[in-house]
């Protein structure tokens, strides 16, 4: 580890460190540009760089620009990046509060803690998650799935038959294109370019973006200022508050780094999944008042969490946890290492000087976090007539980007207006997100399940995780009713009189 501290802390790695985070802010922070897609457009950058200064400015990018999404989804309301979509809402009323500047401010230490966190993890216990992980069959995925849903239920809010519709919305969205297992294709219609079904950040972005800009347009004059962010220096309270949410963070830092080191799962369910979580333990009056701060800590320390979980079965076994670490480990190749259980023997060094750097990213979150947030705030002070028509300019360059088709273009319009009708009509989006996310996974998982089981559904408890997952899940249906029951059963019954 004195080794790996000493490859670090050079001149060169620390300055790569430096471009690597000021970029990760630049991309995360423009909704529709993932954290994904920043270090894929800075690979061929790599070629040139020595492997410790190459992945440690990968690390650095990625934990920068998954902070990143929250500054246009607490201050515009667009999240920046996926994982952000879950707490949009809430964060949002705390910009109309007026102290945008502060949820901000407790976002870069969350994250940061949390990022934190999922490095120790894979720092101390790689071997053993991986282990664990790689233990996951279709089984425990389906289940995995299963309680996701229930949490889009929960994120929703109250409105439980609402949530529901915007819930099932979201799987229909999800079943569009060729069929994961039979390749039948499904509701397109006759279109060559729904083949591949609806692309994930073009919907995102049509969704909040797009929706936005047509809340816009309909509001009167006086309803279109942007609310002003508090002036005043709120980090020492926004860092007292992260603190004093340790509980919140740990849970979500830890339900971050389990679920991003399960391949295929990452930071996106990661969130909702803490999000939940969160929603679940709060007062009945959380988005109101300052019990809000309780359930975004949660998501957002999950969030950078999961890019450390992610690595751990990439670095022990190979196995990407998901896009991001699959192109992390195309670079390890290129640079002549091996990800598997031989590279801590055969370049222990190397890898540790990773971990570090990787930990050094997420410590670097505070100090850019916060100039960040002094920077991107002066956005509200840009007058909306020049704004929104420059955000539908970016949102339809991100689509096009992503998706390298004209479709996706098309793509954001319709689900702007979706957007907008369902939320005019009191429908939450965040169902539906999570909906689009864990639909096909949900529909991949149960298929193989029943064909490696016979049609049997016994098999989807034989196992002992999938037991507990199951448990858990209907333990999350079920309960909540049956208090709500024995509440009103406990009410004493009026005296009968003479």
């Amino acid at each position: 580890m004195l080794n790996a501290f000493g490859q670090v802390f050079t001149f060169k790695v620390l300055a790569v460190m430096v471009v690597a985070a000021l970029y990760g802010l630049m991309v995360g922070a423009i909704p529709g540009l993932t954290a994904t897609l920043a270090v894929a457009l800075m690979v061929p950058i790599t070629f040139f760089m020595e492997p410790v200064p190459a992945i440690a400015g990968i690390v650095t990018m990625a934990a920068m620009a998954i902070f990143a999404g929250d500054l246009p989804a607490v201050l515009l309301r667009m999240p920046g990046t996926p994982a952000s979509a879950a707490y949009t809402d809430q964060a949002y009323r705390f910009t109309q509060a007026g102290r945008g500047e502060y949820i901000l401010g407790m976002s870069a230490c969350t994250s940061a803690i949390g990022g934190a966190i999922g490095v120790l993890a894979l720092i101390f216990g790689a071997p053993l998650l991986a282990r664990f992980a790689l233990n996951f069959s279709s089984f425990e995925y389906f289940w995995l799935a299963t309680l996701g849903l229930t949490a889009a239920i929960m994120v929703g809010g109250t409105q439980i038959t609402r949530s529901a519709v915007s819930l099932l919305i979201g799987l229909l969205v999800a079943a569009v294109g060729i069929d994961p297992v039979s390749g039948e294709t499904r509701f397109t219609f006759g279109s060559d370019a729904l083949l591949g079904g609806f692309g994930f950040i073009p919907v995102i972005i049509g969704l909040f973006a797009v929706a936005e800009i047509l809340r816009y347009c309909t509001r009167s004059a006086s309803e279109r200022e942007l609310p002003q962010v508090a002036q005043q220096p709120l980090y020492w309270r926004a860092l007292r508050d992260a603190l004093n949410n340790k509980l919140g963070i740990l849970r979500g830092s830890v339900t971050g780094t389990l679920i991003g080191a399960l391949p295929g799962a990452g930071a996106d369910i990661a969130a909702y999944i803490a999000y939940a979580m969160g929603r679940r333990k709060g007062s009945a009056g959380a988005e109101q008042d300052d019990d809000a701060v309780s359930q975004i800590a949660p998501a957002t320390a999950a969030n950078n969490a999961a890019v450390g979980g992610s690595f751990i079965p990439a670095t022990v076994f190979g196995i990407p946890g998901d896009s991001l670490t699959a192109i992390v480990i195309g670079v390890l190749l290129m640079k002549g290492l091996n990800p598997g259980p031989t590279i801590f023997t055969d370049n222990a060094g190397m890898i540790n000087a990773v971990f570090v750097a990787f930990l050094l990213a997420n410590l670097l979150l505070i100090p850019f976090g916060f100039i960040a947030v002094r920077l991107f705030k002066q956005v509200l002070r840009i007058p909306q007539g020049v704004l929104m028509p420059s955000i539908l300019l970016f949102a339809m360059v991100g689509a096009y980007a992503v998706e390298n088709s004209l479709f996706a273009v098309v793509t954001i319009l319709v689900f702007g207006v979706l957007g907008f009708l369902l939320e005019e009509n009191d429908f939450p989006l965040a169902p539906m997100i999570l909906g689009i996310v864990l639909g096909p996974l949900l529909e991949e998982t149960f298929v193989t399940s029943m064909m490696r089981s016979n049609g049997s559904f016994v098999a989807f408890i034989e196992r002992p995780v999938s037991l507990v997952l199951a448990l858990t899940t209907l333990a999350v249906w079920l309960i909540p009713p049956l208090l709500r029951l024995w509440r009103e059963h406990r009410v004493p019954r009026p005296a009968l009189t003479d």
